[in-house]
């Protein structure tokens, strides 16, 4: 787990320091507080695996971790999740290995375009932690915040219970 803090210039008035651990470093940031979680990510901090995909949370493509809960960044204001621990796709993966998750996709060919994609990870990630996914069915609902354009739904949902089963599905 890396350690090191960034911290970014004090913005002009109005702004509030606030202190975010993004996937494993702590982040000092001085923001508006009308930014959102999603435009700190991405316009902020650099971290643009996160998708700006409606901006209205209806689409999932926004979708990260907070706390281990799954959060759509664009409807959440980044200084409300001050002293927050926040993981992003880019945050996913361990070392040089990918997450199951992530591995599961690329065998199902669970992607097309693939901006839907990181969002459906965190999200799905975030149903894990939930727990309450015990059938395809469940996952399907559970998952229905997160929407694929290009009709990979089949073989997301496939990814998913692959990972679930611990490597089996159908």
């Amino acid at each position: 787990m890396q350690t090191e803090t960034l911290t970014q210039p004090l913005e002009k008035t109005n702004s509030k320091i606030i202190t975010l651990k993004i996937n494993g470093v702590e982040t000092q940031i001085s923001l508006k507080p009308w930014v959102s979680l999603l435009d700190c990510l991405r316009e902020y901090l650099d971290l643009t695996g996160t998708k700006k995909g409606c901006d209205h949370g209806q689409c999932g493509a926004c979708t990260v971790l907070c706390d281990g809960k799954r959060i759509l960044s664009c409807l959440t204001l980044a200084v409300m999740k001050d002293g927050s621990e926040i993981t992003t796709i880019e945050g996913i993966a361990t070392g040089n290995g990918l997450h199951p998750l992530q591995k599961a996709f690329i065998e199902h060919d669970a992607f097309q375009c693939g901006y839907c994609t990181p969002g459906q990870i965190c999200s799905a990630i975030g149903m894990f932690n939930e727990g309450k996914a015990k059938t395809e069915a469940d996952v399907k609902e559970l998952m229905s915040g997160n929407l694929c354009r290009c009709g990979a739904n089949t073989n997301i949902i496939n990814a998913i219970m692959e990972v679930k089963n611990g490597g089996d599905h159908e």
